[in-house]
């Protein structure tokens, strides 16, 4: 057993024996809301969002991005789980702004090995195998926080399964104050039909 897998058990053998009545919480989200974010390990929605267990519904993925499976998740939330408004929080200082699908799908052919990137770039260690697999993926990669943001709450608006009256936020973190930051324009485009959350 690695150390880190002993540390995580003994923080959750911790975390378990405080559990309380937690194990009564509802299937459904209390706040009946839901946050589609990035994995970035800075990042913690519980903490910027004033969230505990039960309260809402927290998606990640690499830079936040509205994927197929973010919204096919989101759909679940809402028809499912009768959440009523959703966050999209994208972040400063994103990994997905340092590469695209190019360079990830060239450093693939390389190696499967972890790269490196310095003031020159990025850097494989060459030893093989590696695949061209990542020639045929959409990565997502990130130009524009603010514009990517906008995208991807458009996506989400546009999307036949999503009922016009949810109202969708657009907010990027601030990786340096650890605050929320609204982007007007995404607001827009996530604005509900009628202006408000679905009752």
């Amino acid at each position: 057993m690695s150390k880190l897998v002993e540390e995580v058990l003994s923080a959750n053998a911790g975390y378990a024996a405080g559990f309380g009545d937690k194990g009564d919480l509802p299937l459904p989200p209390g706040r009946k809301f839901a946050i589609l974010t990035c994995m970035d390990a800075r990042l913690d929605p519980a903490k910027f969002a004033g969230l505990v267990e039960g309260d809402a519904h927290v998606f990640r993925n690499a830079g936040g991005r509205a994927t197929d499976d973010a919204i096919r998740s989101l759909v679940i939330s809402y028809k499912l789980l009768g959440t009523k408004e959703w966050f999209v929080i994208h972040h400063s200082d994103c990994g997905m702004e340092i590469f695209n699908n190019e360079i990830i799908a060239e450093l693939l052919e390389k190696s499967l090995k972890t790269s490196t990137l310095d003031a020159s770039g990025w850097h494989d260690s060459g030893i093989g195998p590696g695949t061209t697999d990542g020639k045929f993926i959409q990565w997502l990669p990130i130009n524009d926080q603010k514009q990517s943001l906008i995208d991807d709450i458009k996506r989400i608006r546009n999307s036949p399964m999503v009922p016009a009256e949810i109202p969708i936020y657009g907010y990027l973190y601030d990786c340096k104050t650890g605050k929320l930051l609204e982007v007007p324009e995404a607001g827009k485009a996530g604005k509900a039909l009628d202006g408000c959350p679905n009752d």
